[in-house]
């Protein structure tokens, strides 16, 4: 056959290049077998009444075989050899009525080989940019002319695999699309969350202190917070809690608070003081709207000269900070009575005191992992929480805070979907005065 201005113009290396980029972009070389393609193979050969029919993708050097009908053990040849590497150069069908007689043909693979392929028709896979993927085929062991109707019939064929293509095409760049969406929200979730959180806690003399922070969701901004920081008169002044609800108008909340805490401490450090200042910001930043509230407690630190810490503390609806003692003994720091932050008319905060000793520590936790689940379904809940920590084996290390953590954060991995709201930590260590501390080896 004589060369047609298409495929002389696709036999040029620049237009060859972007055959090939498009036959790369449709990601269908070498994927598993599909019933959709072999069902066009085999339509095919339904129509032409012939025994052999494929759908193939023609590639720099070979000549893929995405789907065939009537042919075994067959998956690819080299492409020098294949009918359809000289179809696919063709704008429209190309046909080879008997290949005995045309001498180009008879010297391809397929009519040349055990096949003995007589007559051969295709219909190029055409991309809306006019670049030719591959063909659509049918193959007979014996010579035939195909009428006009089966020739019109092997083009729609042909489109049916592009259409297919551009639809996984279009399926791929939305999951591609969907997923870098995905990731960019959970980096800007993550940027976000850390803007609500100290970057770090400052170093305490005397004491040890640690903060982890764990999402529900990597898609949302939570609303729980800490912070520690030193007051002007020696002392130091902590806060944990958990704003409701989710997202941005959280994320405004969480800042609101977190900053509101501490103007508050710097002018009147009392932990009851603090709080009823918060609940007066809270109201007058949402006056008019639903009421937008936190639970809370808020604490001062005080030094002592026998290298204890004198604690206060001040709750507003939040769960009770637990003291773990030298002896092995949980105790929790009750604040019950406080009511929630931004929410009542004239609400009531419970202060109450409590000493760190050497091997004690302080451990503050939002709700998120007293309501997660265990295997049984039932809430962890306080006493829950309580009896593990007393049995636990806490870890050998120079930082105790970290270590009680490190504790807990291995119940939030047991727990693992159990564990349906957002986080909060902050735990206080005094060091014990003996190497051989009673905490960390009970």
């Amino acid at each position: 056959m004589t060369a047609s201005p298409v495929q002389a113009s696709l036999t040029r290396p620049a237009e060859e290049e972007k055959r090939l980029a498009a036959v790369r972009r449709y990601q269908i070389l070498d994927t598993p077998s599909d019933k959709t393609f072999d069902r066009i193979a085999t339509l095919a050969a339904r129509i032409f009444d012939v025994p052999m029919a494929t759908v193939a993708i023609v590639d720099a050097d070979r000549v893929w075989l995405k789907a065939t009908h009537g042919l075994t053990g067959v998956g690819e040849f080299h492409r020098p050899q294949g009918l359809c590497a000289s179809a696919v150069l063709h704008a429209g069908p190309y046909v080879v009525t008997d290949t005995v007689a045309d001498t180009h043909a008879f010297a391809e693979h397929l009519a040349a080989g055990e096949l003995g392929v007589r007559f051969y028709a295709a219909a190029p896979i055409t991309t809306p940019d006019g670049q030719h993927l591959g063909t659509v085929n049918v193959l007979d062991t014996r010579p035939r002319k195909p009428t006009e109707t089966q020739l019109e019939a092997l083009q729609d064929l042909a489109a049916l695999v592009m259409d297919e293509l551009e639809l996984r095409l279009s399926a791929t760049h939305t999951v591609t699309a969907e997923r870098d969406r995905r990731a960019e929200a959970e980096r800007l979730t993550r940027t976000l969350q850390r803007t609500l959180l100290p970057p770090a806690l400052p170093t305490v003399p005397g004491l040890h202190a640690a903060a982890a922070y764990h999402t529900a969701s990597p898609h949302e901004v939570g609303g729980d917070f800490y912070d520690l920081f030193p007051l002007d008169d020696g002392r130091w002044a902590f806060f944990l809690g958990d704003v409701c609800g989710k997202g941005a108008d959280a994320a405004a909340l969480t800042s609101l608070t977190r900053y509101t805490l501490r103007a508050a401490a710097i002018y009147d450090p009392d932990p009851c003081a603090a709080l009823a200042n918060l609940d007066t910001v809270l109201k007058g930043e949402y006056q008019g709207s639903a009421p937008r509230y936190c639970t809370a407690v808020f604490g001062v630190l005080q030094p002592l000269p026998d290298g204890c810490f004198a604690i206060t503390l001040a709750g507003g609806g939040h769960p009770s900070a637990l003291a773990l003692r030298a002896d092995g003994t949980v105790q929790p720091i009750t604040t019950a009575g406080g009511q929630l932050v931004g929410m009542l008319p004239n609400p009531q905060f419970v202060q109450t005191t409590t000493r760190l000793s050497p091997g004690d520590s302080l451990l503050l936790y939002t709700d998120g992992l007293t309501e997660a689940r265990t295997v049984d379904g039932s809430m962890l809940d306080e006493t829950g929480l309580v009896r593990y920590l007393a049995s636990a084996t806490f870890p050998v290390t120079d930082d105790p805070a970290a270590g009680l953590l490190q504790t807990v954060e291995a119940l939030l991995s047991d727990l693992g979907e159990g564990v349906s709201d957002d986080t909060a930590l902050l735990a206080l260590s005094v060091p014990a005065r003996s190497k051989n501390r009673t905490q960390e080896n009970r």
